[in-house]
């Protein structure tokens, strides 16, 4: 099954690019990435400009409306993904739990829903 893992972090207290701390984070997620490789889990993934960048869409009477930025005011904004193929929920939150920002942020972990094409 499917899964995606969500990743939430807070902008305001990310490890900032060029510290040790962004480094030794980055390396987390190498490990993470080689971890999911060997385990036959990975199917995508990849992280997501910040928060400010965002575009939300909303379609009322027809009429298509934008709005930038994120849609919810919340101190935790998403920030990346990834697509695991796991056996079950159990598997998919293992893999989730290495993922660096599951120890500041949090990971949202869900199956994703298929659709029969026929």
């Amino acid at each position: 099954m499917k899964y995606i893992a969500l990743i939430y972090t807070n902008p305001e207290t990310d490890e900032r690019p060029n510290t040790p701390e962004f480094g030794k984070m980055m390396a987390g997620y190498d490990a993470c990435n080689k971890a999911y490789a060997e385990a036959g889990v990975y199917v995508g993934g990849d992280a997501l400009q910040p928060p400010m960048t965002a575009t939300t869409v909303r379609v009322r009477g027809g009429k298509t409306e934008t709005m930038d930025g994120p849609f919810a005011e919340t101190k935790e904004q998403l920030g990346g993904f990834y697509i695991l193929d796991c056996k079950d929920l159990d598997e998919a939150v293992k893999f989730a739990a290495m993922i660096p920002h599951a120890a500041s942020g949090a990971v949202e972990v869900r199956p994703l829903m298929i659709f029969d094409a026929g």
